[in-house]
């Protein structure tokens, strides 16, 4: 039976359980029931709202403060909610793991991007998330002279998922306009303020106590691949390759490459020897490559009737052939030419050349120099300067050519082709030892707040420092636990120190690394659903605080205008905005299904 089937069974008969007590009249007067969820009543804590409310100076200052940070969210939010909800039915995109609805839920082991693993991190930061958000409403009640009833948490069986403060509603009626926007801007103030905390320490002295571990970091095997035939899984690290110590991944490819014999030994951190038995596998292909007919997970056996096992040695089979014929080990072949397979972008130097624009060619030399693959068209344009021209030697359509490119310019002053340039020999990547290697100094920078260097940073406008660049980090930790779709490169997400990952570092200092991996998660977490919960509370639709504040800023400028039923108009303001939130939410979850 799996963990689900029995989580199900146990909600069950918890429900049961509390319906039976419910129909008896056993639960305590503070406890109320809605199915399997509790609501725990309590005045406790009233006179620490009290006393924490004394500098009243002080928090209208900041309750000020924090309306504004809510109106200018809640406004753009309205607006990016729109007008990603009308993109979605003019252009819907296909469906992803993003757009999955259950990936929206904030649930371990539900959502594709929430482990099991981090669950205890995870249900930490949405507890204290909850706390703050609620005092900080409480708080301002005691402020702004709001009688409090009662305040509480929401259960669902033993977990907490929900907290509230309940004012009084005859003493929040006698409160002015402004006094009630502080109060409802209060919660969502105090989760932006827990954002900025955690993510400093993080950024600061937790991350900064974090280091990678040497060796090659094998973050997973492909299946069938010569690694997994050998026993190598996911979370091995390779500290050395023929005997040879390896530092880092990059060590650990360059060792591979270099070793001649098909046969390599291997050693794990532990001192575990393995033999490695190379094969080519393929591990991915471009769908409109000619070499699409291989099909991802066959074994390249032969090019050109010369035997390779390794990327090296298929560029090498190739390097003074530019059709070259690629024969797999069940016995399929396919004759195609062999360079580096380019998607041709629309008004770019390269559709300016007479390349054919949206349409595909494989380049097979750049100023006489041979290209084999992706990454050799790459350096071959990283030695040109923008507005060089190039000649490059492109089949377009099975047919040659030469074309005159003049390189434009990027926005981090480097060459522009013009064209996506797709990983491998003709769009075909192939692996001889089958592991995807782990980036493991390319998170723990992101997780410092460093986003310089990485597609992330591309996408936020590149490094900064001071406030622009903490700004920038706590962007970028938005798409840690997603970084795999948002940066393909990296072929991973990142739920913070946790799984098979927690071998690839260690924590400098005192503390055992179980701590500082801990507390460095329990700090990402807090922050990611702090931020997150603010954001969300910010809709303005009821009953979040954003359609509080709406109905606050709709009743303050219809007080102002000429009619009769200001009520009437202020209501029709906030529900029509409302419905369009919900129509909208409902687009972005749904449309990608519906309409994809």
């Amino acid at each position: 039976m799996d963990i689900w089937t029995v989580l199900g069974v146990a909600l069950l008969a918890y429900w049961a359980g509390v319906s039976w007590a419910k129909a008896r009249n056993l639960l305590p007067s503070f406890v109320s029931a809605t199915g399997p969820v509790l609501t725990l009543h309590t005045k406790r804590g009233k006179r620490l709202l009290a006393w924490a409310a004394t500098p009243k100076r002080f928090w209208r200052a900041w309750g000020n403060f924090g309306l504004g940070v809510a109106l200018v969210v809640a406004a753009g939010t309205l607006f990016m909610l729109v007008t990603s909800a009308a993109q979605t039915l003019a252009n819907p995109p296909a469906p992803t793991a993003v757009n999955q609805p259950r990936n929206a839920l904030v649930i371990p082991g539900v959502s594709d991007f929430m482990p099991l693993s981090v669950a205890p991190e995870i249900v930490a930061g949405l507890f204290i998330g909850m706390v703050v958000h609620e005092f900080g409403h409480g708080l301002m009640c005691y402020v702004e002279d709001i009688d409090v009833d009662s305040m509480g948490a929401v259960l669902l069986a033993v977990l907490p998922i929900g907290a509230f403060v309940q004012p009084d509603e005859e003493s929040q009626r006698r409160a002015d306009r402004g006094s009630q926007a502080r109060m409802f801007a209060a919660g969502v103030t105090n989760n932006f303020l827990v954002v900025v905390v955690a993510f400093a320490l993080l950024f600061g002295p937790v991350a900064g106590a974090v280091g990678v571990a040497s060796g090659g970091l094998v973050g997973d095997v492909h299946d069938d691949s010569a690694a997994a035939a050998a026993g190598v899984g996911a979370g091995d690290r390779v500290t050395a390759v023929g005997g040879v110590p390896v530092a880092n991944n990059t060590e650990f490819q360059r060792a591979l490459d270099d070793a001649e014999s098909r046969e390599v030994t291997v050693t794990l951190a532990g001192g575990n020897e393995v033999r490695v038995d190379r094969h080519l596998l393929v591990t991915g292909v471009a769908t409109d490559s000619p070499l699409a007919a291989l099909g991802t997970g066959s074994v390249l056996a032969e090019v050109n009737g010369t035997a390779v096992y390794t990327q090296r040695g298929l560029e090498a089979a190739v390097e003074n052939r530019t059709v070259a014929t690629f024969e797999t080990a069940n016995g399929s072949s396919v004759t195609a030419p062999a360079g580096a397979f380019v998607t041709v972008v629309p008004d770019t130097p390269a559709d300016a050349a007479g390349l054919p624009a949206e349409g595909n060619a494989i380049v097979t030399r750049i100023d006489d120099e041979r290209v084999t693959s992706g990454s050799d068209m790459g350096d071959a344009l990283d030695a040109h300067d923008p507005g060089e021209t190039v000649t490059v030697e492109a089949f377009v359509n099975g047919t040659v050519d030469t074309y005159d490119v003049a390189l434009g310019e990027q926005s981090d002053g480097s060459s522009y082709f013009g064209g996506v340039i797709a990983t491998g020999v003709s769009g075909l990547s192939a692996s001889g030892f089958g592991a995807q290697l782990y980036p493991a100094d390319a998170f723990l920078s992101l997780a410092s707040g460093d986003v310089e260097g990485t597609g992330l940073g591309l996408l936020l406008g590149g490094g900064a420092s001071g406030l622009v660049g903490f700004l920038q980090g706590i962007a970028a930790a938005l798409f840690l636990p997603l970084l795999s779709i948002i940066d393909p490169s990296l072929a991973f997400n990142f739920p913070g120190f946790a799984g098979v990952n927690t071998s690839f570092y260690v924590a400098a200092g005192p503390l055992p690394d179980a701590v500082v991996f801990v507390v460095a998660n329990v700090l990402l977490w807090t922050g990611w659903i702090n931020l997150n919960l603010a954001f969300f509370n910010c809709i303005p639709a009821f009953p979040l605080d954003g359609g509080h504040l709406l109905r606050t800023v709709a009743e303050a400028v219809t007080s102002r205008l000429p009619i009769g039923d200001r009520r009437a108009v202020t209501r029709a303001i906030t529900t029509s905005i409302g419905l369009t939130m919900l129509a909208a939410l409902v687009v972005m979850f749904f449309g990608p299904q519906l309409l994809g």
